[in-house]
């Protein structure tokens, strides 16, 4: 288990090395008010504890895509290993941090404002639609996959219809209430037993002595599917997810100092890292091979698998507590899914949320469309979106790479895996079923093409911007609130 215990090493090294660098290249300034105070109305924006900030921020963002995710990656072989630490470290956390700084920078802004500031007005119109469908998405596949853990933990006994509407219940009431009402005081729980889980699995794992295999390029799926592009649709969570990009905003209305954005934005993402390396090496080791994962996964998708290490690694009583940790990830995520998907609404239609009813008038429909696609199959909704989460990644790298641009710092941080992310998703909705189902070698090639068009449509955005006068990189500080 070299290559997994050095890879978790990396990850850490990472954040007090490239961590560092993008924090001081971005350059956090000490006295600028953040939005939690200039922008203040105590529902969305009010400044809460770091702590508190990086818990909610870990648990948003996590779900179930640092499990479910590395699991099926496993299929793959060791070559997971390197996407998790690479995209962790050089776009992941990139990523999260880059959209949180400038959203702190821009009043809190959620990405489609972010996309057409930076990016033109088409771009925001297209990615307000598109995020609120991620949103959508994501709140549906964090009600049905918890609601099937708890479903199989007790044995049928409760009614899974039962057990999805306890859950919407809980979500209608994290995304209207204020976010220090529930969220901001449940979640330290929700994060204790996280950590009992993961760490529980990660100790087990090196104390059993599993057999975790060497790094290796060979591509190890069962069924032979292809590693470019599907292992960069498979493991997101836990590598690179635009999802975190819906998320991050939440936090940047309730962050108190920019100073504090590196360990609240990129940590986290480590942290997340440090899960689905964790997971990735369970699926690997714990079951016979390749092939007996790809059964136990065509038997009950990833939570099958959950249950069964949790049980093996941990015994029946330890391993239910860390069924339970897995189970609240998604449900932590799910509800501010839909509490970041009303706010997105709320600002795109410029309808004020201090109101309790006009918040629940937003929010209503969200909750509706998502019970409909609760009937949809699991495996299906996954597929859509893997791929929406990805495009809304490559959104938010190219929304840091224009504000660095022109901020005149280093912008190759964010291009670099923007430019990769945005062939791979290019050549994956050309060569899918799901898409158009070209030939993967001709998708590669189309996938090339329309990504340097892109990169165009980029250069000439740039330079459309900075023949703007009236453009200002960052809002204006108007408030009479202080940093305190």
């Amino acid at each position: 288990m070299i290559t997994f215990i050095v890879s978790i090493i990396l990850l850490v090294v990472g954040y007090f090395t490239y961590g560092k660098y993008i924090d001081k290249m971005f350059g956090p300034k000490k006295d600028r008010p953040t939005p939690a105070y200039d922008q203040r109305d105590n529902i969305d924006y009010l400044p809460m504890k770091t702590s508190s900030n990086s818990l909610i921020q870990l648990l948003n963002i996590a779900g179930v895509g640092p499990i479910f995710g590395p699991i099926m990656g496993a299929l793959y072989g060791p070559v997971a290993f390197i996407w998790i630490v690479v995209g962790c470290i050089f776009a992941g956390a990139v990523h999260d941090y880059l959209t949180g700084m400038i959203s702190i920078r821009n009043k809190g802004a959620h990405l489609p404002e972010l996309a057409g500031k930076f990016l033109g007005k088409v771009m925001k119109h297209f990615v307000n639609i598109f995020s609120i469908l991620l949103l959508l998405l994501t709140g549906t596949v964090f009600v049905t996959s918890p609601a099937l853990l708890l479903y199989n933990l007790m044995d049928g006994r409760i009614a899974l219809g039962i057990i999805i509407f306890v859950i919407f219940v809980y979500y209608i009431l994290s995304t209207i209430l204020p976010i220090d009402k529930i969220i901001g005081r449940i979640y330290p729980i929700f994060g204790a037993l996280l950590l009992i889980s993961a760490v529980g699995i990660g100790f087990r794992l090196i104390q059993t002595g599993a057999p975790i295999p060497e790094l290796s390029f060979k591509n190890m799926h069962p069924a032979g599917a292809p590693i470019f592009p599907l292992l960069f649709f498979t493991i997101t969570c836990g590598a690179l997810s635009g999802f975190h990009a819906t998320q991050t905003p939440i936090i940047s209305r309730t962050t108190n100092k920019e100073k504090n954005a590196r360990f609240i934005f990129y940590g986290m993402m480590i942290a997340e890292g440090i899960i689905a390396m964790i997971w990735a090496a369970a699926g690997m080791s714990l079951f016979h091979g390749y092939s007996g994962l790809q059964d136990i996964l065509n038997r009950g998708e990833a939570a099958l698998v959950v249950s069964k290490a949790s049980n093996l690694l941990l015994g029946s009583v330890i391993g239910t507590i860390a069924v339970i940790g897995v189970i609240i990830l998604p449900i932590t995520s799910g509800d501010t899914s839909f509490r970041s998907a009303r706010m997105i609404i709320a600002d795109y239609l410029n309808v004020e949320q201090r109101s309790m009813m006009k918040r629940v008038i937003v929010a209503a429909p969200l909750f509706v469309i998502s019970f409909g696609l609760t009937q949809v199959d699991f495996t299906v909704l996954w597929r859509y979106f893997s791929w929406a989460n990805q495009t809304t990644a490559v959104v938010a790298l190219w929304v840091g790479a224009m504000y660095l641009l022109i901020a005149k710092k280093n912008f190759w941080v964010a291009a670099i895996p923007a430019v990769f992310m945005t062939w791979n998703i290019f050549v994956y909705i050309l060569s899918q079923k799901i898409g158009l189902g070209l030939d993967l070698t001709l998708s590669y090639y189309i996938g090339f093409v329309l990504t340097l068009l892109w990169i165009a449509y980029f250069g000439y955005q740039y330079k459309k911007m900075v023949s703007a006068k009236s453009f200002e990189l960052d809002y204006p500080i108007t408030g009479k609130q202080q940093l305190t």
